[in-house]
């Protein structure tokens, strides 16, 4: 019998008209996830997740381009949000268990954070199950660094986190600050790490990018600093020469054609009060997301 704690329709994602009545059945979950322990900069992240969901029943649940209402296809529930653990290193451990919870009760689990660092916990439960995962990260920054000022589960060492799983496969876009150390390791790893750099992106090719992501399962990762700072100003390091909305969906979109979401995060939304823009693109980004997941490659029937 499942273990989990969903949230009632009224304080779910989506709200009591979008949320599925019966959660345990919901093709979906949301699973809030308020880790703060490494940020470096601003502070904020513990909100990001009540924020998002706070914003989220004034979104259609059309999407226009799926042609469809994922919500009322295939159920969307929310579990409660637990009090997560300390230190980081045992909140990445909740996080993973978190998941596969989710996984065991026939969900496909959408964290939203928190900080980066949660995604090495939430990625684990799918290393574990598939040997040909891909993780396709949108980001900022690189995030590959071992260490970060003493700490191995820090948000700058989230996506190195994930690579310990010598099977795991990235594609990373949007980025635009990295360090040394971490590039000398991509380059060192080239055959399973891709990295797609913001100020190339009006020459993107997105079939090219996701190509490496073709027929396998899928986690994405999204960190909202990938979005440009005009765009997402409430994030702890908010970054100019960014995604814009267009820009990261047509990616999104081409992934989801070519292979299969089995999993994501959203993270890193430190809301600011008063602007409600921020918030509600995290939400439409969280059921944009979903939609593609749960609708499945090739799959989408988009109005003309």
């Amino acid at each position: 019998m499942s273990t989990l704690s969903y949230r009632p329709p009224e304080r779910a994602f989506l709200g009591p008209e979008g949320a599925a009545a019966r959660p345990e059945e919901a093709a979906a979950l949301v699973i809030p996830f308020p880790l703060e322990a490494t940020v470096t900069y601003g502070r904020g992240t513990a909100r990001g997740p009540e924020a998002i969901i706070a914003a989220s029943p004034e979104l259609e649940f059309f999407d226009e381009t799926l042609g469809h209402e994922p919500c009322r296809a295939f159920g969307i529930a929310t579990l409660e949000t637990p009090q997560v653990a300390a230190p980081v290193a045992a909140a990445v451990d909740q996080a993973a268990a978190l998941v596969s919870q989710a996984l065991d009760a026939g969900h496909l689990p959408l964290v939203l954070g928190g900080e980066h660092a949660l995604t090495a916990g939430a990625v684990r439960p799918f290393a574990e199950r598939y040997r040909d995962l891909a993780v396709l990260q949108f980001d900022a920054h690189a995030d590959l660094r071992d260490v970060y000022l003493g700490e191995p589960y820090s948000h700058a060492c989230a996506m190195r986190r994930v690579l310990d799983a010598g099977h795991v496969r990235l594609v990373a876009v949007g980025l635009r600050n990295i360090s040394a150390d971490e590039l000398a390791f991509a380059e060192r790893s080239r055959d399973r790490i891709s990295l797609h750099w913001a100020r190339t992106r009006a020459n993107w090719d997105p079939a090219e990018i996701v190509a490496p992501l073709a027929g396998r399962p899928l986690y994405v990762s999204f960190d909202v600093d990938a979005f440009d700072a005009s765009l997402m100003p409430a994030t702890g390091t908010p970054e100019p020469g960014g995604l814009f909305w267009d820009d990261a969906m047509a990616v999104l979109e081409a992934a989801a054609a070519v292979a299969t979401v089995v999993g994501a995060d959203i993270v890193e939304l430190a809301p600011i009060d008063g602007l409600h823009s921020c918030d509600f693109t995290g939400a439409k980004l969280a059921y944009r997301l979903l939609g593609l997941a749960l609708t499945g490659p090739d799959n989408a029937q988009p109005p003309s």
